[in-house]
């Protein structure tokens, strides 16, 4: 597949000590070539691959040094996009990194649109779409943990699960076309009938084995969005900066300091957290405080989890008792703050209204009750799976989303064939699932599709 040849901007904006712009495509050493100047008049068309040279930029515009720099040269079809590949080492900062991204661009190259390198990578056979996403996965990942998930699917845990359930699928397709083919013979239909059920089954075990993964590979991968509420001066802010281990949060004896949502993500026993603190929900005439207090609302009610905070000092009020009522079916920990002050907490109340929810106890000024904080959310979610280095977890919800398509398509052909459906009807439900799991790894997925997942890439990716 011939394309043109593209560069970008690979390292973050702003000051470090190197700055790297990376072109991909036929003519990539080539436009090196007429930029770069070497001692001894080095040809960078005729070096080994996979070697880096020292040298100068030049402008051809003006024929001075633009940038003192390093280039390294990576011959097809051994690079990440299977194309020629040059990066170009500069010195950190945008000036001079940008200097070098316009001298490419002005003998040839054109600038490549966000995550096009990756693209290159899938369409030219280097990885599949679903490796291809796990790239992005990887650069965003907050914890080890959701590294690790990431980095098992760069490498194709998953899509050789796929690729395999997929061959069962063609193996069972093609004893459903023998017994089309020859249907005089009973005993062809019978095998074709029981290898039917023997390998769609197997495939269902397997789906629904990442099905049970999905839900903490959608956390680890998107974070687990954790709202702090209760009302105003229960110690919010006070739980927002003891998990972040930072002051991002004001923290005062005035109810209503917090008057927006904060957002932090927080790693949590390899869970990471998108910590909101939000503004104490309360009644109050405050303009602004009721703003903050309706933004509170909308948050709440998307959360994944909630951290409820109690006053061990006050006694249990008519606001208390009605945000127990709004989390009654979430995802909750009750945090029973400030132990440190005489207790006024009706507890008994507080177990009856929480029902089976945890209930922990905190000192924040004593910095007492944070270590069980984090041992519960972990529990919560993950109950100590989530260390097996040895599973496949799906965690990209378009993933996810297909995967379930493809367990009722291949329920619907099992369904079918205990039911004694023609086998020709079962075969739509079979070639159904194989399609779905194949979008998965891009086998089957439209342009449209795939131009909209790399879209969301970073550029110089």
């Amino acid at each position: 597949m011939d394309f043109d040849t593209i560069a970008a901007i690979s390292t973050p904006s702003g000051e470090g000590a190197i700055a790297i712009v990376r072109l991909s495509g036929d003519a990539a050493i080539e436009i090196a070539d007429k930029v770069f100047r070497a001692p001894g008049n080095k040809i960078l068309s005729t070096v080994p691959t996979h070697t880096i040279h020292y040298g100068h930029l030049i402008d051809p515009s003006t024929g001075h040094n633009a940038e003192e720099v390093m280039v390294s040269i990576m011959k097809g079809p051994k690079t990440f996009t299977r194309e020629d590949v040059v990066e170009i080492n500069c010195h950190g900062g945008m000036t001079a990194v940008n200097r070098v991204l316009q001298i490419v661009l002005n003998e040839g190259a054109r600038l490549a649109e966000p995550g096009e390198f990756t693209k290159r990578a899938f369409l030219n056979g280097r990885i599949d779409l679903s490796q291809a996403e796990a790239v992005m996965d990887l650069i965003r990942a907050k914890t080890d943990k959701a590294m690790n998930v990431a980095l098992n699917q760069v490498e194709g845990r998953l899509s050789k699960l796929i690729q395999t359930l997929r061959q069962e699928i063609l193996e069972t397709l093609a004893h459903v076309e023998v017994n089309i083919d020859y249907p005089e013979y009973d005993d062809v239909e019978e095998m074709a009938h029981d290898v039917l059920l023997e390998k769609s089954r197997f495939v269902q075990i397997e789906i629904e084995k990442l099905l049970k993964t999905a839900e903490q590979g959608k956390v680890l991968r998107e974070g687990l969005s954790t709202v702090i509420i209760g009302r105003p001066n229960v110690g919010k802010s006070s739980l927002l900066n003891a998990l972040v281990q930072e002051n991002k949060a004001i923290v005062t004896d005035i109810p209503g300091t917090t008057r927006d949502i904060i957002e932090e993500y927080v790693n949590v026993r390899g869970v990471p957290l998108k910590l909101v603190d939000t503004a104490g929900i309360r009644e109050t005439e405050d303009i602004v405080e009721q703003i903050g207090v309706e933004r509170s609302r909308q948050v709440l009610a998307k959360a994944d989890l909630i951290l409820f905070m109690l006053n061990y000092s006050d006694e249990l009020t008519a606001e208390d008792e009605a945000l127990f009522e709004v989390i009654n079916t979430m995802n909750a920990i009750v945090i029973v703050n400030k132990t440190d002050l005489p207790p006024k907490l009706n507890m008994n109340r507080v177990k009856e209204l929480a029902e089976h929810k945890k209930i922990l106890t905190t000192s924040l000024l004593a910095e007492q009750g944070i270590d069980a904080l984090e041992e519960a959310i972990a529990a919560l979610f993950f109950s100590g799976t989530v260390g097996a280095q040895d599973m496949t977890y799906v965690s990209n919800s378009r993933h996810i989303a297909l995967l379930k398509q493809a367990h009722s398509s291949i329920t619907d052909a099992i369904n079918g064939a205990e039911s004694d459906v023609p086998i020709d009807i079962i075969q739509i439900d079979l070639t159904r699932t194989w399609e779905l799991l194949g979008e998965i790894i891009g086998e089957s997925v439209q342009d449209g599709l795939i131009n909209q997942l790399f879209s969301q890439f970073c550029l110089g990716k």
